[in-house]
């Protein structure tokens, strides 16, 4: 299909054909009327090497099918982000995070190799050894460099269950400091906070086992139980630590059944058990379902007055990131997730040389503050992230102009691989493709 696109005159820009609904990522794509849509249907789980401890995958690989299909064998991989429908190409052209972040950084930095297909209809295999210069330059490229293939991810050996705890803490600064000094424990398989309020919060920590106490194990995913935030919260309003046993797939999918929490907003009554119980099966409804089913009134609507952000900002400047949160948003619970981010080259690294202890923090939902304007507010924000050296998420509303997005990302590796590989004739540039600015 990209020889034919240069046969023809190479006359507009190349996207993916997958149709923008179809993404997890709320943002539907303008781009993929205009652009030259390339099919790629490659969703097959291709090798499974357990010499090397490598899983090697096609780019539309959900999460859901990676794990059912390599837990039965014994192994599961590193960082598995939270929702079934999250594909490896969107967490690797994207980014992807989960509570074992701390120990191995985000999901690109779990890859060991990508194939792509260049703009000039080659194939190419790229590694930290062979073209090191386009294997780090891919991660949060959104497809503008090539097109992804395939990739080999590390793999490590499965457990069956998280022995998880959950620690009530109070007051914002004790949160702050508990939170970090869990997240330092490579002991921790997992680390995770939920905060509530500004002074309320529940961090849960996970080791992998293969015992359980049986009258401890609790089976989060099944249709019936409470949501997982839910369940959470019970803990905090108790103002008791617990511990319990949840089979290893119920916790690394223990969001998905309410999108985190943004299934309160689309079914109000839907934690309530008498609905759990008869219907509590069909959720979640697919975010791809909500998004082809949504009218363009309803979608500006849900744009003005609801936040779905992540941002990554170094863990030293937590306490300030949640006052910020709080002033501008106002939006709880807030996900905690703490991630290692090595200095490697591309366009998300640590100000200094050295690796260091990162946390994504995710508000997903209303905010709650009176003067609420999605733009101003979110202007706000990513100026107060790009501050503190920290990071946007870019599947999310991103309000930048060019030269402040630039000024948050390093672009200095990428824009030289998209000049000496000619993608600029093949690809709109990553920013023209996620920010409101050049999309409008």
């Amino acid at each position: 299909q990209v020889r034919e696109w240069k046969n023809e005159g190479s006359k507009r820009y190349m996207c993916t054909g997958r149709p923008g609904w179809l993404t997890v990522s709320l943002r539907v794509g303008k781009y993929k009327k205009i652009h030259k849509n390339i099919m790629i249907n490659l969703m097959d789980v291709l090798e499974v090497d357990s010499e090397r401890q490598v899983v090697r995958v096609e780019p539309l690989v959900t999460m859901g099918q990676l794990t059912a299909h390599l837990n039965p064998m014994g192994w599961t991989i590193p960082v598995v982000p939270e929702l079934d429908d999250l594909t490896v190409g969107g967490l690797i052209m994207g980014t992807g995070i989960e509570s074992s972040s701390h120990i191995y950084g985000l999901f690109q930095h779990t890859c060991v190799a990508y194939e792509l297909v260049l703009a000039d209809g080659s194939l190419v295999r790229c590694s930290p050894t062979e073209n090191s210069d386009l294997f780090y330059a891919v991660p949060w490229s959104c497809g503008t460099l090539g097109f992804l293939v395939a990739a080999e991810i590390k793999m490590i050996p499965a457990k069956k269950y998280v022995k998880i705890h959950y620690e009530p803490v109070r007051g914002l600064q004790k949160i702050c400091e508990k939170f970090t000094e869990e997240s330092k424990k490579k002991e921790n398989s997992f680390v995770e906070g939920l905060v509530y309020s500004l002074e309320e919060a529940v961090i849960m920590t996970g080791v992998l086992t293969d015992e359980a106490e049986q009258s401890k194990i609790n089976r989060i995913g099944n249709y019936y139980k409470p949501w997982f935030f839910k369940h959470v919260e019970k803990y905090l309003k108790a103002g008791r630590t617990g511990t319990e046993y949840i089979p290893s797939r119920h916790y690394y999918h223990r969001h998905t059944r309410s999108i985190f929490w943004e299934l309160q907003d689309i079914i109000p009554f839907g934690n309530n058990p008498v609905f759990r119980y008869l219907f509590g099966w069909m959720v979640p409804p697919k975010i791809s379902l909500l998004k082809l089913t949504q009218g363009e009134a309803i979608r500006k609507l849900y744009e003005q007055h609801h936040v779905v952000q992540d941002m990554l900002v170094p863990m030293k400047s937590l306490e300030k990131s949640i006052q910020t949160f709080h002033v501008d948003l106002n939006v709880y619970p807030l996900w905690l997730c703490p991630f290692i981010l090595p200095n490697n080259p591309g366009m998300v690294h640590p100000k200094g040389d050295e690796a260091e202890l990162y946390v994504d923090i995710g508000a997903y939902g209303e905010p709650k503050r009176k003067q609420f304007e999605a733009r101003a507010s979110m202007r706000q924000m990513e100026k107060f992230v790009r501050s503190v050296h920290g990071f946007q998420m870019l599947y999310a509303d991103c309000y930048m102009t060019r030269e402040e997005f630039w000024d948050m990302f390093d672009g200095s590796l990428y824009h030289k691989l998209r000049e000496q590989m000619h993608c600029k004739d093949a690809f709109p540039e990553v920013y023209d493709k996620i920010c409101k600015a050049a999309r409008h």
